[in-house]
């Protein structure tokens, strides 16, 4: 499958800016970036973002709608959820987690940023091959 058939939204270029929080290669494409601020991510089979905190002072969080692919999410201390088209993932402010595509598939999801107050993202340690590989 080529990257373009992914999903009705443009995958976009390579992730170079966040390239230093994923393991792998991703893509980015901006669909939104005022009010309610949407990308649509597009992952490589393997590739994953690295556990990361999305912190906020009042609401905050992040949702991802998942649209193409297989994929995983997993929450600090618990285990990994396998994720589908069609799968939403409400992610409050302030829990550690990480998502990318599964080892040998595609994946996409709308990185949705829950408006709040003082928010800010803090990008902590990679997802290492031998955590990946206990995966289903």
């Amino acid at each position: 499958m080529k990257a373009e058939e992914l999903s009705v939204f443009p995958v976009g270029g390579k992730n170079e800016a966040f390239a230093k929080y994923f393991v792998g290669q991703s893509y980015l494409n901006m669909l939104t970036t005022g009010g309610v601020v949407i990308g649509n991510v597009t992952f490589e089979p393997g590739c994953r973002n690295n556990w990361h905190i999305h912190h906020a002072g009042k609401n905050g969080g992040q949702i991802l709608l998942c649209t193409a692919g297989r994929g995983y999410y997993q929450e600090w201390g618990k285990e990994a959820q396998e994720l589908h088209p069609g799968d939403v993932v409400v992610i409050p402010a302030e829990v550690k987690h990480w998502h990318g595509a599964a080892p040998d598939s595609w994946f996409a999801h709308l990185a949705v940023e829950v408006p709040g107050e003082d928010t800010s993202n803090e990008w902590c340690e990679a997802v290492s091959d031998e955590e990946y590989a206990t995966l289903k």
